[in-house]
């Protein structure tokens, strides 16, 4: 079974940089018939865990450390200091995993710079706003956005969301590269929990996330750690957006924030103009768009897959919040999806519920026809249970006239 990231930065390198198949297959050390059963592979492979570890695995952490200092250092150097941590390898085995995992190092460093090429690199980040906004019911949530720009343009934009989980940043970047029109080479990212595998050495991106790069053929480069300024105009461009946007608005929910930011994007944001680019920023993009990959057609799905068991009061239950089903499901297993708009609940791949998407803590939401029909059930269940049943009245004449016929 071929890895995520293989698949990922085969399709990239076909389909984006041109390269042919048996350069592939030089670059990334596999064989040539590899490189074409990958490229025929229209989806991303299910991820596998990986095989038992070997003599080097321990020493992993001191390998990446010594990286992160200085990421040209030669295997030479790297195999003595583990000699003196009692490292009993082969110099091979750690060739091998340099030659993985240097280009990520040598990568993040190669973006430490002010000045870009068009298309060639954007950077993304998550921003907590310092608001909140209501989702009904009289509750208030908290509101992220992630933000993507590219520094050629200093062009951005920004989706929003109720929390930081990998499904709210898989819709969310997509979004965002819809509204900048393309997609560049590469994409910058730190090693938030929602893109990166946690405590993961050498950091990799989740399934999930790096079968979305893969679908739109962009480079992922994973920033080492406590490295800010190598995102440096993500940040700048999230604080001038706290700075410009927010001061003096008011929000009726995540939709009107979503609409009012679009708008100011394009009409104040974008017009902009910006003393490093060195003309507004509506211009520059249009200049760096011809140089961005189209985007794909379709786009990829994003929407998140779950499968629950309903609740014993006939209920699907979806983060914190119940969605009402059709009576006479409880305990059976279903199947749905979720956008940040609704949820459509399947059993045996049917569809059984569509809901609009709640953010209220603790909602419950019902249809009217799966309410009235709750409501019938239970009434039949309590007559049930007291034995009220409207038996009509037995007409006991007609057994007279049988007991007088057979005399």
């Amino acid at each position: 079974m071929y890895q995520v990231q293989d698949w990922a930065e085969v399709h990239r390198l076909f389909f984006r940089e041109g390269w042919a198949k048996a350069k592939i297959a030089d670059k990334l050390g596999m064989s040539r018939n590899t490189v074409v059963r990958l490229l025929e592979l229209s989806e991303a492979p299910q991820y596998q865990r990986t095989p038992a570890g070997s003599k080097l695995d321990p020493h992993k952490g001191s390998i990446v450390r010594m990286l992160d200092v200085d990421a040209t250092v030669p295997a030479t150097v790297v195999i003595e200091a583990l000699r003196r941590d009692d490292y009993g390898g082969g110099i091979t085995i750690l060739k091998d995993y340099l030659q993985e995992v240097r280009p990520l190092f040598l990568g993040a460093k190669s973006y430490q710079r002010t000045s870009y090429l068009p298309g060639e690199v954007g950077q993304t980040d998550w921003w907590e706003l310092p608001v909140s906004v209501p989702v009904g019911r009289g509750a208030w949530r908290k509101v992220f956005g992630l933000v993507t720009t590219l520094p050629h343009s200093a062009a951005h934009a920004t989706v929003f969301a109720h929390s930081k989980t990998m499904g709210d940043f898989v819709a969310a970047f997509s979004g965002t590269l819809v509204r900048l029109g393309g997609v560049p080479e590469a994409m910058v990212v730190d090693r938030d929990t929602s893109i990166v595998v946690p405590h993961s050495r050498p950091a990799r991106l989740h399934g999930e996330v790096a079968a979305l790069f893969g679908a739109f053929r962009l480079r992922p480069v994973i920033l080492g750690p406590r490295k800010p300024e190598s995102k440096g105009q993500v940040e700048r461009t999230v604080g001038y957006v706290e700075r410009s946007f927010l001061p003096l608005r008011s929000f009726s929910g995540i939709a009107d924030l979503q609409a009012q930011h679009d708008d100011w994007a394009q009409q104040v944001a974008w017009c902009r103009y910006h003393r490093r680019v060195g003309a507004k920023v509506a211009d520059a993009w249009a200049v760096e768009r011809g140089f961005l990959a189209p985007l794909p057609d379709p786009l990829p799905d994003v929407d998140r897959r779950f499968e629950v068991r309903i609740t014993k009061d006939g209920f699907c239950r979806v983060a914190d919040v119940d969605y009402s089903v059709p009576p006479g499901l409880s305990g059976r297993k279903v199947q749905g999806r979720a956008s940040p708009s609704e949820v459509v609940i399947f059993c045996e791949g049917a569809e059984i519920a569509r809901h609009r998407r709640s953010f209220v803590p603790a909602d419950v939401v019902l249809a009217p026809a799966h309410a009235r029909a709750l409501r019938l059930a239970r009434q039949a269940k309590a007559r049930l249970q007291i034995s009220d049943l409207e038996v009509p009245p037995v007409d006991l004449a007609r057994y007279d006239a049988l007991t007088e016929a057979a005399r």
